[in-house]
């Protein structure tokens, strides 16, 4: 049996986000990619950050500044809020999430209403508004 998935779905890895990660399939909505990312920062898969961003943020990405930061913070847990849109018939959508997040061994709640849309057909983070 798999490990308990890192995005706190209540299913396991290799049910819900680790097909993603290795490609063998792609998310069909903007929360199933959003809760795929999650689980990417926690296992440190940095292509699959990249190639999840939408290009012209990609673009603007540090590779190494990524891959430090996914060494630094310590995934514990993520709740979705709200959706938006970000079906598997829409074209954009968004995603208010809380991400509890463990740097430096002090817990912070990360909070974000993320930014979603397709490119050439899959599902894309655009950006993000925090406070």
């Amino acid at each position: 049996m798999s490990r308990p998935c890192p995005c706190t779905s209540k299913r396991t890895f290799d049910k819900c986000c680790e097909p993603y990660l290795t490609g063998r399939e792609v998310p069909e909505t903007a929360e199933k990619l959003m809760r795929s990312r999650f689980s990417a920062y926690a296992t440190h898969k940095v292509d699959y950050l990249l190639a999840t961003t939408c290009e012209e943020e990609r673009n603007k990405l540090d590779r190494k500044e990524l891959e430090d930061y996914c060494r630094k913070v310590s995934c514990v847990s993520l709740k979705i809020a709200e959706t938006e849109g970000g079906g598997p018939q829409d074209e954009t959508g968004t995603v208010l999430f809380y991400a509890s997040l463990q740097v430096n061994g002090r817990r912070m709640l990360h909070r974000e209403l993320s930014r979603f849309r397709r490119e050439d057909g899959r599902w894309v983070y655009v950006d993000g508004d925090t406070d």
